[in-house]
């Protein structure tokens, strides 16, 4: 028993327990490797309360290339109140977000103020899941929703939700029709890119977009002719 008490005692006194808290929690903060967060929190309290205080402090927040699922995704989010750029891309098979998460993530504080938001390829989600997110969504400016099954009813959530929007990703959804870029192009006017690649639309639609919008720029460059627009 005494001997546990000098441990502990010894505990107490490591130099790095010595560190303000707030230092604590930005050495916490250049940790990019969840697992290591994970671990880190799993120290004592004082780190856990330091793990929390630097994901609060975080701007920007990217799982891609991790393997995360919804509720390991929406616990590290919620605690991410001054996040800005969150971005939940699939790179790694196993790595699955469902509607599920996405309608847990709807609820976080953060995601009012996002301005950039990428859900690329994330196959496992559906319009409901992004309609939830979008309609809380309400700042962002660059968007990437690309690789994803999303179809109109999507866009025009994004359409009716999103007036700050500045891009888009739609690469390789094959759902979208006219109608929802038709009725993105209308309402979102501050839109300057849209990426069509892989898209099942005609040329005549990207004509009427630019029929709309003069000044958008329709990526990939080549997909279109020379086109006049007057």
């Amino acid at each position: 028993m005494k001997r546990k008490g000098i441990e502990e005692l010894d505990d107490q006194n490591r130099p790095i327990d010595k560190l303000p808290f707030d230092l604590l929690a930005h050495i916490f903060a250049m940790l990019t490797c969840f697992k290591d967060l994970a671990q880190t929190s799993a120290v004592c309290r004082k780190w856990r309360q330091g793990v929390k205080e630097s994901l609060a402090r975080r701007e920007k927040l990217s799982f891609s290339g991790w393997k995360v699922d919804d509720d390991s995704t929406t616990r590290l989010v919620l605690y991410a109140y001054s996040l800005k750029e969150l971005d939940i891309s699939r790179s790694r098979w196993g790595c699955q977000i469902t509607d599920r998460g996405l309608y847990q993530l709807s609820t976080a504080k953060c995601v009012s103020n996002l301005s950039s938001l990428s859900l690329w390829g994330t196959t496992g989600i559906t319009d409901t899941g992004v309609v939830q997110l979008i309609s809380r969504a309400n700042s962002v400016q660059h968007l990437n929703i690309g690789g994803t099954f999303i179809t109109d009813t999507t866009l025009f959530a994004i359409a009716g939700s999103c007036p700050h929007l500045k891009s888009i990703v739609l690469w390789g959804c094959r759902h979208v029709t006219e109608n929802g870029l038709l009725a993105l192009v209308n309402k979102c006017r501050k839109l300057e890119s849209i990426n069509a690649w892989g898209m099942r639309v005609t040329v005549d639609c990207f004509v009427g977009l630019l029929t709309i919008s003069p000044t958008l720029q329709i990526e990939p460059k080549g997909m279109l002719p020379n086109i006049a627009v007057f």
